[in-house]
């Protein structure tokens, strides 16, 4: 029901933007003038819709996409179309209450120039005298104003603040911390996401941004590819630049299981000397003492998602590689002082000002973005720096995180 009534509001969204613009261009332009002009754009439209179609209303398919590490014409309409309608959208939904405030406003100050007006309305002329010239200037401005707000927002965030990374710090306290681990530095990359909106090259530039942060250790949480299993060797390309004292280490994520890559990707990763954790732990030793290092594998499903017991270890901190925040409950169960997670990008576009419950009742966790703590377990859901579906930011911006481990 919820998608037929979304899918009806798009309808009813394009119909109302088609008619403000043939409205627009019959104001500006001469008849002939005015017909070809809006025979271009309607047909652009068209032909975008219909050579997007495939990849517009259906769920991606797991397979080769047109152009799956760099920006071609295919990726371009889509993204342009993809912000229209999102946009179009939101501004058809702001115009029903400007339109009802502007017949109110019409109505006041018809009424107000009734009173004021020395003869009394002749046979025949409305009791609702018209607006003044100046105040309709004033009033078509301010819904104008009001009715872009959509697209310019929309256009900031796919030109900038998809891309306007964060360096985040943050200082973890774990309560029995060795002392040779006081102070050491871990960094978070996650949601690569390796597509034509974050190609090879800007992942690179990410990477070196990582190096010079000097961690002692870093850390990926998973979703390398996007759907496209043939950009599995420029993203490890991308990532074998990234350097620790104490090794580059990670999990992988959903998108690299429907991809089909998990094997593959983990060879690949291995000979850039990059450690892929699936359902394992590794030591990481810093003179006569350890942390213990887990990282699990993605399973297919959403929520339930749990760690082996075997992998953790009772006499040492224990610090837990997840695409998944959902593990933390779990994880939390177990006694792991630290789990690292991905997946949800922040919710990439932040929705709280409809409702605070749809990004979590999407990603069925209400672990979105941030710390949390639960008794002496910590949680951090990194934002991550690809975008999957929509290539936009709104309110989520990308990051890189940096921790700080205290005792």
């Amino acid at each position: 029901m919820a998608t037929l009534i979304a899918a009806l509001l798009l309808l009813a969204s394009q119909i109302y933007w088609a008619i403000r613009i043939h409205r627009l261009a019959s104001r500006r332009l001469s008849t002939r003038t005015r017909w070809v002009v809006c025979g271009v754009i309607f047909a652009f439209y068209f032909l975008a819709v219909a050579y997007n179609s495939d990849r517009l209303f259906e769920f991606p398919s797991y397979g080769p996409q047109p152009d799956p590490t760099r920006l071609g014409l295919a990726d371009f309409t889509l993204a342009l179309l993809q912000w229209w309608l999102l946009c179009s959208l939101l501004a058809f939904l702001l115009a029903f209450p400007l339109g009802i405030f502007y017949a109110a406003i019409r109505r006041t100050i018809g009424k107000s120039q009734r009173r004021s007006a020395p003869l009394p309305p002749q046979p025949g002329e409305s009791m609702d005298r018209p607006i003044l010239p100046e105040r309709r200037h004033f009033l078509e401005q301010a819904a104008a104003g009001l009715l872009a707000a959509p697209f310019l927002a929309g256009g900031y965030a796919l030109l900038y603040e998809r891309l306007n990374l964060q360096i985040i710090h943050k200082q973890i306290r774990l309560s029995h911390l060795p002392q040779e681990f006081n102070g050491f530095r871990i960094l978070q990359l996650s949601d690569i996401h390796i597509s034509a909106f974050m190609p090879e090259e800007q992942i690179r530039k990410y990477a070196v941004i990582a190096n010079s942060l000097r961690a002692d250790l870093i850390a990926l949480t998973g979703d390398f590819v996007t759907w496209d299993p043939s950009a599995e060797r420029a993203v490890v390309s991308a990532l074998s630049d990234l350097k620790a004292p104490f090794g580059v280490f990670g999990c992988l994520g959903n998108h690299d299981a429907w991809a089909g890559v998990k094997d593959s990707i983990e060879s690949r990763f291995a000979a850039a000397e990059i450690t892929i954790l699936r359902d394992d732990c590794w030591p990481i030793t810093n003179g006569a003492c350890q942390l213990n290092l887990i990282g699990i594998e993605p399973d297919y499903g959403w929520t339930d998602h749990r760690v082996p017991p075997h992998l953790t270890a009772e006499d040492l901190p224990n610090i837990l590689l997840s695409h998944y925040p959902t593990v933390f409950d779990h994880a939390a169960v177990l006694g792991i002082d630290l789990t690292l997670s991905g997946h949800t990008h922040g919710g990439q576009v932040n929705l709280d000002f409809i409702s605070p419950t749809i990004v979590p009742k999407v990603f069925h966790t209400p672990y979105i973005a941030g710390h949390y703590q639960k008794n002496d377990a910590q949680l951090y859901v990194n934002r991550g720096i690809g975008t999957i579906g929509l290539p936009m930011r709104a309110g989520v911006p990308p990051e890189i995180t940096l921790f700080e481990l205290i005792s």
